[in-house]
């Protein structure tokens, strides 16, 4: 059951968004302290959220940039006012959607849908390894601290390691993938993506994961 958490200080609009996504057959979750509402977002453990952009404390454009930085949770901006710059904004800061009040249930539930089948179909492009979310698609790694972008060889690379953990994976395994996915690599160049691949790891905080085995190959730890 997918939850949905709403950040909504209106009391009565709260309890008609649970009641409606209740019995959509969602699991609804609602903030009703506004003190720490981002941190509160990303511990929720929510699959989208409906967020208000007028809430107490931070507003609800604030919230969402601070979310950005650590998660791509998907997020629908909710609001009474109807000023283009409201959208504008919250779609330069991350938002998936955007929709006023008073809203139409029906439309709220099918973008909610759509979001949803869509946000799955690219989940299947993120793999975890350790605490780094892969997105393998966008060539980036991120462990909700840093944020560190891989080329196309260096994400190849990794893929290869962390497809086979707990195995040594030789160097023409790895010069077979990276030719097969038509990326014309020498034997020098291999070795210099392996060391730019390490280096960007150790930035994160992850130094000697790759391990060397002479006349072997690379282990991922």
């Amino acid at each position: 059951m997918k939850k949905i958490v709403i950040v909504e200080d209106e009391k009565v609009i709260r309890e008609e968004l649970c009641t409606l996504l209740e019995n959509a057959g969602y699991k609804a979750e609602s903030l009703t302290d506004f003190s720490h509402t981002a941190t509160d977002i990303l511990n929720s453990g929510g699959d989208l959220v409906l967020l208000d952009i007028n809430i107490p404390e931070m507003n609800g454009e604030q919230v969402l940039r601070e979310v950005r930085r650590k998660s791509e949770i998907p997020v629908i901006m909710v609001t009474s006012r109807t000023e283009e710059l409201d959208e504008v904004l919250s779609m330069s800061y991350g938002a998936d959607d955007y929709i006023t009040k008073p809203y139409n249930p029906t439309i709220l539930l099918l973008r909610i849908q759509a979001i949803l089948k869509r946000t799955e179909k690219t989940g299947a492009d993120m793999n975890h390894y350790r605490d780094i979310a892969i997105h393998q698609g966008k060539g980036v790694l991120d462990n909700g601290k840093k944020q560190i972008i891989l080329t196309k060889n260096e994400m190849l690379i990794f893929m290869v390691l962390f497809q086979h953990q707990g195995r040594i994976v030789s160097r023409d395994e790895l010069m077979t993938k990276l030719w097969d996915n038509s990326e014309y690599i020498s034997d020098n160049a291999l070795t210099v993506n392996i060391s730019r691949l390490r280096t960007k790891l150790e930035e994160m905080g992850y130094p000697d994961v790759i391990e060397t085995r002479k006349k072997q190959g690379y282990l991922l730890v």
